[in-house]
């Protein structure tokens, strides 16, 4: 079972953008095997970094309007939000050490 939060357009706001820590969120689709790919691998990172990141996810086909707010185009989408603005984005399946080090910035070693 995954440890990330389902974020709808109704929790967005204080799940991610209010937040008291760095969120990850997730940008996927049931349908995309990329995104069913790199779910366990944000599991991973967010069990292994419990501190410093929360891991939410946002289903684009059930949540259509955060995906077109915040411009996700192709699926999955990983946003870093802090204090309620995106510090950075990587569109794509990764490989679990190319996540780490994309987002080496936002966890203590």
């Amino acid at each position: 079972m995954s440890v990330a939060k389902d974020v709808t357009g109704a929790t967005f706001t204080a799940d991610v953008l209010r937040a008291d820590k760095t969120v990850l969120v997730d940008f996927w689709a049931a349908w995309c095997g990329p995104s069913r790919a790199v779910l366990p691998i944000l599991d991973q990172i967010a069990a292994e970094h419990p501190d410093e990141i929360t891991l939410a996810k946002v289903n684009v086909d059930l949540n259509p309007d955060l995906a077109d707010r915040h411009g996700v185009v192709s699926i999955p989408t990983l946003m870093v939000f802090r204090d309620g603005t995106v510090q950075k984005t990587i569109i794509g399946a990764r490989p679990k050490a190319d996540l780490e080090r994309e987002l080496q910035e936002f966890l203590r070693a």
